[in-house]
């Protein structure tokens, strides 16, 4: 089961959230039907918006990261909840480069450096809260720790990763989190700092010996507690009546221009892809609701 990790450690001056996505991205593969590529930008998307998401303290929000590099992928868009459910989509899903000099994915080649990463928070306020940072490098993990550090001022370090085997079907994916308290020592921000260069290839921790692992390794020779383990998953909130709100959003004219077509109108969730039909009839209902 795919879950969220949280502890704490060096009594509470280190936070810390492992994500294990392992299914929620390889659903997220199969509906989109991501090539390797898209699947593991998708799929760090997604698992830096569960980590964040399930941060949030407000019961009913939302949080939403954007990912533009201005690269041939196109946006990048993760949707979590507050407990790390997340949905998402890429706007070319079929993109495939060349791997990388080095045999991985080319990520950052797919999803290009001259853009922004922004998140949005939906306090249930009239409007979200937005911050937003120029890309670093377009490697998602990268660009999450610039975020957090100049948009958030808490100082971080940031790990995402998509295993994809040869079968195209996502073998590993997670991440984590860990954050200093103010008031963290030097000695601290250095251990940490040489356990995580030292540390194995976040997916083949996570896929060998599983999220409880990369606590372990990221916080050797520290004390730590785990506080909350949660499940989360893959889960699109869209339904017919949102659809038919928003279908009666865009005003009676437009509504009335579609029915003048004599045809059903197919609307496709951009999470999910599932398709809602609306026949002319339907169509005249909505218009004058």
């Amino acid at each position: 089961m795919d879950k969220i990790i949280r502890a704490t450690a060096a009594d509470g001056f280190v936070k810390m959230a492992v994500v294990d996505a392992r299914d929620t991205v390889e659903r997220a593969r199969l509906i989109h039907a991501c090539s390797p590529t898209a699947a593991a930008a998708l799929g760090r998307t997604l698992c830096a918006a569960s980590l964040l998401g399930d941060a949030m303290k407000e019961e009913k929000g939302s949080l939403t990261i954007r990912v533009n590099g201005g690269g041939p992928i196109g946006s990048v868009v993760a949707v979590s909840d507050t407990e790390g459910n997340v949905r998402g989509y890429v706007e070319n899903p079929q993109l495939q480069l060349p791997l990388r000099s080095d045999g991985k994915l080319d990520v950052g080649g797919a999803v290009g450096r001259d853009g922004m990463l922004t998140v949005s928070r939906d306090l249930g306020l009239k409007e979200p809260y937005i911050g937003s940072t120029a890309l670093v490098s377009g490697e998602i993990a990268e660009d999450l720790t610039a975020y957090l550090t100049e948009s958030e001022q808490v100082p971080s370090a940031c790990a995402l990763g998509v295993l994809v085997g040869g079968d195209r079907s996502v073998r590993a994916a997670g991440g984590f989190i860990v954050q200093l308290m103010p008031g963290a020592d030097e000695a601290l921000i250095a251990k940490l700092e040489d356990n995580i260069f030292l540390m194995d290839q976040l997916t083949t921790i996570l896929n060998e010996d599983g999220a409880e692992a990369v606590f372990a390794q990221v916080l050797r020779d520290l004390e730590y507690h785990i506080v909350s383990e949660k499940g989360i998953e893959y889960r699109c909130y869209c339904s017919r009546e949102r659809v038919e709100e928003a279908i009666r959003s865009i005003g009676p004219e437009e509504i009335e221009n579609m029915i003048a077509e004599g045809k059903s109108v197919d609307v496709s969730c951009q999470f999910c892809d599932k398709v809602y039909v609306f026949t002319p009839d339907e169509l005249k209902e909505l218009r004058q609701a």
